[in-house]
């Protein structure tokens, strides 16, 4: 019987053990590079907001070539400007390409087609000590 006693306790360790220590499979999705580029077209054409605050570093910097001069701003203005166009659907087509990706950085063009003109993202991703953020975001006009 305290045998029996021994095993079931070790049993009940395992199990309670394995389960504290399970990790959810989405949780290793968020934390990939595609969740972040997902989650901020999701924001840039659709208004979707939904995880742009976890996917967007500290330290993000936006930038906007107009004519010849650079508009910049950090994440707070970005986070601004996403909520004031918050759940507005873009009419554009969007594509993306990875320019350049490799264990540490990625960075990955996002495409909108407009009727008669294209926006053109170069989005830099970071595989920092929290996850893959958004670190950069230069945006162009053609």
């Amino acid at each position: 019987m305290k045998t029996l006693k021994s095993i079931m306790l070790g049993l009940v360790l395992l199990a309670v053990c394995g389960a504290a220590k399970a990790k959810d499979k989405n949780d290793d999705d968020k934390l990939s590079p595609n969740h972040a580029i997902n989650t901020y077209v999701d924001a840039m054409t659709r208004g979707k907001l939904q995880g742009l605050k976890s996917v967007l570093d500290k330290t993000a910097e936006f930038s906007l070539l107009r004519g010849k001069t650079v508009l910049s701003c950090g994440k707070k203005e970005m986070l601004d400007y996403f909520e004031s166009n918050k759940n507005i659907e873009q009419t554009c087509t969007t594509s993306t390409s990875i320019i350049e990706s490799n264990a540490n950085v990625a960075i990955v063009k996002v495409d909108m087609k407009y009727s008669d003109f294209v926006r053109s993202n170069y989005v830099t991703v970071a595989n920092t000590g929290d996850g893959w953020k958004i670190t950069n975001v230069y945006s162009t006009f053609k």
